[in-house]
């Protein structure tokens, strides 16, 4: 079982920690991850997760160990789920969500990884590929697209379309 770290309404550390899966006190948030990498092909680097998992199609995310940073977090959850390393610095946020018990760091990557490299983690994820933009959303108006992603995506879209 993983430690979390705890942060306040306004995204600071309190100091406090809870396991994976314990209840998180009101009040309090931890930090969720999630990374878009997209290829100079405009092509998305998608995930099919592990059917434990809910064995749909999603992009790769996480939560940051107790110690890590936001930015910390999302370079061990590539490493993890996909067994590539990632330069800190090209990794760029654009965007930080509020939910209830949560604060969902939105990440991008511009970067041509080599599909050859990937080595994915059995017990999360099953496969990777490239998909195109059309591609994701047929997998979304298909249920094959993991609900939890589908507004991260649409977020992904609207920041690449105002760069």
């Amino acid at each position: 079982m993983e430690k979390r770290d705890l942060y306040d309404e306004n995204k600071k550390l309190t100091g406090e920690t809870v396991l994976t899966g314990e209840t998180i006190p009101k009040g309090r948030y931890y930090i969720t991850v999630v990374i878009f990498i997209q290829n100079e092909a405009g092509e998305f680097l998608i995930q099919k997760r592990a059917v434990k998992k809910d064995g749909k199609w999603a992009t790769t995310g996480g939560h940051p160990v107790s110690g890590e940073s936001s930015k910390q977090g999302i370079i061990t959850e590539i490493k993890e789920e996909l067994g590539i390393d990632v330069k800190s610095e090209n990794i760029q946020l654009f965007k930080t969500i509020k939910k209830e018990d949560d604060f969902v760091d939105l990440y991008y990557l511009k970067e041509n990884v080599n599909i050859e490299n990937i080595v994915v983690q059995q017990e999360e994820v099953e496969k990777a590929k490239w998909a195109s933009i059309e591609e994701i959303k047929d997998m979304i108006q298909n249920d094959e697209f993991s609900e939890s992603h589908i507004e991260f995506f649409e977020m992904c879209l609207k920041f690449l379309n105002e760069k």
